[in-house]
């Protein structure tokens, strides 16, 4: 008499469940910003969330949100990513430091104007950002450099009594208070929060950069951009620590893996951005001058004394330590 055949078929159905399970993701984490998936951020969140899911064979997934949808604005991601109300997330900088002013350096008026500079910037910063993230439950992934930053207007700003005429969006304390010392009418507000206020005729003018700008479509109100060279701030992507702890270690180390690569690929990317989003803009009726009135200029520089003093003021010995860094670069 045969053996019966069931023991072994049992084994191969275990088998079988066994190996479909490895081959399911085995943590999910969620990760937002509030930009567009084409701008600067959103491509890196993109970038990322494929490296991620390459390196750890699908073990790791990371579900990418866009536009806000996930209910949270830059300046909430830091404690939306302590409180794990969300697992991950970038956030503008600027936008941070309206609660958290040491964030507030790669948008400090004219201090980083080119890309050299922005570079040298984040590497003067990054022990200040790691270790205040460390203390709020998280950790830094990678950066996202923004072209510099503009001024999107309904006009040309052709003169300082245009520019003086302006309500516009600002991204952080600072730069608005530069822009209400220039003469402006300036509001602090986020991206999200400006866009209605655009369409409704409430703001008439965006400091930002042709990315963001060019991700949100701001030629269909604003079809004016003059190059001012504010600032090239960046964008910072964290994961909360508990999140990160809770992976083993060849999750943990496809995730920083993830992150370096996505940094180094966000800083090439930078190089040939301003270009396309120019061609993208121009096509689509905006006028840019890149040559701006020098009165212009020189209201906007003597708007921004103080700035650097002021910021030095809010954060204390980190801003001393960056700045000593910087020059010693």
């Amino acid at each position: 008499m045969s053996r019966p055949r069931f023991p072994r078929l049992s084994i191969l159905i275990a088998v079988f469940f066994a190996a479909a399970a490895t081959a399911q993701p085995a943590v999910t984490l969620k990760i937002a910003t509030e930009y567009p998936a084409t701008s600067m951020p959103g491509l890196g969140m993109s970038t990322f969330v494929e490296k991620v899911a390459q390196k750890t064979g699908g073990r790791v997934v990371f579900e990418p949100s866009f536009d806000a949808s996930a209910g949270f604005k830059s300046g909430d991601m830091v404690d939306a990513v302590q409180a794990r109300k969300l697992d991950a997330a970038d956030a503008f900088a600027g936008g941070v430091a309206n609660k958290y002013p040491l964030f507030a350096v790669s948008s400090l008026p004219f201090l980083a104007d080119s890309l050299p500079r922005a570079e040298a910037l984040l590497k003067a910063a990054r022990p200040a950002y790691e270790r205040f993230l460390g203390a709020h439950g998280q950790k830094l992934l990678y950066t996202t450099p923004w072209p510099a930053s503009g001024i999107w207007s309904k006009k040309p700003v052709g003169s300082l009594d245009a520019l003086r005429a302006l309500r516009i969006r600002t991204y952080d304390g600072i730069s608005q208070s530069t822009m209400t010392a220039a003469g402006a009418t300036a509001f602090n507000i986020s991206f999200a929060d400006a866009m209605p206020r655009i369409a409704a005729g409430d703001v008439d003018a965006v400091l930002s950069s042709g990315d963001g700008g060019a991700g949100r479509k701001l030629w269909q109100y604003l079809p004016a951009f003059a190059e001012i060279n504010y600032a090239m701030p960046i964008s910072i992507t964290t994961i909360n620590l508990a999140a990160y702890d809770a992976l083993d270690a060849a999750g943990k180390a496809a995730i920083d893996q993830a992150g370096a690569e996505t940094e180094a690929a966000q800083w090439q990317r930078i190089r040939s951005r301003l270009d396309e989003n120019y061609r993208t803009m121009r096509s689509n009726g905006v006028v840019i001058d890149t040559r701006v009135a020098p009165d212009v200029m020189r209201g906007l520089k003597s708007a921004s004394t103080g700035a650097l003093k002021q910021w030095q003021a809010k954060v204390g010995a980190d801003a001393d330590e960056i700045l000593k860094r910087l020059g010693s670069d």
